[in-house]
């Protein structure tokens, strides 16, 4: 009763202050959405959450600051404080006005802008493996595309066009963020919104987590499809909540990020996506002149063996016609023949269109730039040129910051921003890291930790730091081998810690050009025991397989067996048949003597490493 009572007390002055705020002045009128947090219906009757919390008790509504609450909870709420409240329309009405708006700007900016006409938007489907990407695609194609695909998983990078209500969109069905990551990393932005599809029954898993950060990396706007609502144990409530604690607040909740209920099983809600879809991509206002010389991103490449090399090719501005002269990256040719995605011949192909043609010399690279050029002699000297380029930036530019060079490259101007990929041993790591990094910003350089999660650095966190010319930080955790190569091969800074204060240290004498220069390890090589030998007074030596790298005399080595490290040294020896030699590289057996050590048994790995000074 005293906990009542104490209550009442502390509610009380609060009608007196609601009722002079009505007498006070006239109603003002507001809208709220179907749902809210009481955080984001404090910000909007610009009070404190606390007397929201307190007018919501009065009610009978127990809910704390991060709370949703639904529409007439909130409207009773902003009532009490002096407001008239209305129904906020979602997304999905009010369109066409919507629609209209932006037709009529168009129209304006093309009698400004002359050739500039309206293209479709290229539309990337991201989302974890299962959720439902490609039956997405097949629904709003209206074709059978997962019959062709080997366990209904996706093999290969796609691109169609679709007509919906005589307006076409292209859309990129892709693998997941790896190739939508890879292409950026070869500075091609291709996409211009991103469609992220949840499993209502799964909802969101690491795969989503990290399609939210390399779309935000690569600044194009998120588009939520909460797909499998038909099924019993559908949750899209939940899923919503999970997308708000990874920072994806949807516009039913009060955000900015559009989201619609579908089922691709049923074909359900697809109209209402597409529909929303649109409104994004008019919003974006996407423009190109077709009658310009064409210019596009290869999207798919490979060699055919009747055709010879086959492109992929996304055309961004002008238009590809049959016989152009094109280049495209390092290599050059002349279009004999294109196809749709239907794989009908087609003799053009204008902004947005996706077509496969053949005619040139080599394969290319997924992600180089097509050109259209008047002549062969043109071909050649872009190419050529583009070779020196290349050879140039690679000699002198760095591919990615590094704490090392990090404040010449602020003094240069080079970096405005430092985009950081964290990856740490726990979650619990995480948010104390990524508050203290995020603090260190100054009015040069604002530090953003672009991507987060635990576990060990792979080589999608590379691609991810190439894309966005960041560097990795790893705090107690290892790194896979194959993230390791990529990083030194493309330049990617990968820096280790086990103490957050080095870590936040490190970092913070980077901005202000005070960091002293340290030391990493190298794996060379790797080699496994495959027998042992006695080698007289020297004792054991271990006949050995080179997996991977090489492994050279004098080099520093551990021996692992299982988890375990039981010994560190250095080669003493290395011989291949009866020959002293001083490298052995992957692929080939030899003799191995440690210093120190010849307790091999067979299984053991044996890791070879050096020391270099860190980026």
């Amino acid at each position: 009763m005293a906990k009542t009572s104490k209550q009442d007390d502390v509610l009380e002055p609060l009608d007196e202050k609601v009722s002079d705020d009505s007498s006070s002045s006239e109603a003002r009128s507001i809208e709220i959405p179907h749902t809210l947090s009481v955080r984001q219906l404090a910000d909007l009757l610009q009070v404190s959450a606390v007397e929201i919390i307190k007018q919501l008790m009065r009610n009978d509504i127990m809910a704390n600051i991060n709370q949703s609450i639904d529409y007439e909870s909130a409207s009773t709420v902003a009532v009490g404080f002096g407001y008239k409240a209305h129904l906020k329309p979602r997304t999905s009405q009010g369109l066409t006005s919507t629609i209209s708006e932006a037709k009529r700007r168009r129209q304006l900016q093309d009698k400004e802008l002359g050739g500039l006409k309206p293209r479709p938007p290229v539309v990337t489907v991201m989302g974890h493996v299962n959720h439902g990407k490609t039956r997405l695609l097949d629904a709003i194609r209206q074709t059978n595309v997962m019959d062709t695909e080997a366990g209904g998983i996706t093999q290969h990078i796609g691109a169609y066009q679709v007509d919906v209500d005589g307006q076409k969109i292209t859309f990129l069905d892709t693998p997941g963020h790896e190739a939508f990551t890879a292409m950026r990393a070869r500075g091609a932005q291709v996409t211009d919104v991103t469609i992220l599809v949840v499993a209502a029954d799964d909802g969101v898993m690491p795969q989503t987590l990290e399609a939210i950060d390399h779309a935000r990396a690569a600044g194009v706007p998120i588009v939520v499809a909460i797909n499998k609502i038909d099924k019993p144990e559908a949750n899209p409530e939940l899923v919503k909540q999970q997308l708000s604690d990874a920072g994806l607040l949807i516009e039913e909740w009060g955000g900015d990020v559009v989201c619609v209920s579908i089922s691709a099983k049923e074909k359900t809600g697809i109209s209402a996506l597409l529909e929303n879809l649109m409104v994004v991509a008019e919003m974006e206002d996407l423009k190109a002149d077709p009658s310009q010389s064409a210019a596009g991103t290869v999207i798919e490449a490979n060699l055919d063996k009747t055709k010879g090399p086959l492109a992929t090719v996304l055309v961004h501005t002008g238009t590809l016609r049959i016989s152009d002269t094109i280049v495209v990256g390092t290599t050059w040719g002349r279009v004999k023949a294109m196809f749709n995605d239907m794989g009908r011949r087609v003799r053009k192909a204008e902004p947005a269109a996706p077509v496969v043609f053949l005619g040139l010399n080599s394969v290319p690279q997924v992600g180089d730039a097509l050109t259209a050029v008047g002549s062969e002699r043109q071909a050649r000297a872009l190419v050529e040129k583009r070779q020196s380029e290349m050879q140039q930036e690679a000699s002198l530019a760095p591919k990615s910051v590094s704490l090392s060079r990090l404040f010449d490259q602020i003094s240069a101007g080079q970096v405005k921003e430092l985009n950081v990929i964290l990856k740490t041993d726990v979650q619990g790591s995480i948010e104390p890291i990524r508050s203290s990094l995020e603090q260190l910003g100054a009015e040069e350089i604002q530090v953003r930790v672009i991507h987060s999660d635990s576990g060990n650095i792979t080589e999608n966190d590379v691609m991810l730091a190439i894309a966005s010319k960041g560097l990795i930080i790893g705090f107690n955790t290892g790194c896979e081998p194959g993230a390791q190569r990529l990083a030194e091969v493309e330049g990617v800074s990968i820096r280790h810690y086990d103490v957050i204060y080095n870590l936040v240290d490190d970092v913070s004498k980077a901005l202000k050009g005070m960091l002293e220069p340290s030391y990493v390890e190298v794996i060379d090589g790797r080699a496994e025991v495959r027998a042992t030998f006695t080698a007289g007074k020297k004792g054991q030596v271990a006949g050995v397989y080179v997996t991977e790298g090489k492994i050279s005399r004098g080099a520093s080595v551990r021996v692992k067996r299982g988890d375990q490290i039981v010994c560190e040294s250095i080669v003493s020896s290395l011989r291949r048949f009866k020959d002293d030699v001083v490298e052995v590289v992957t692929g080939y057996e030899c003799g191995v003597g440690i210093q120190d050590f010849s307790e091999f048994e067979v299984g053991d790995v044996l890791e070879f490493y050096s020391t270099k000074k860190a980026d």
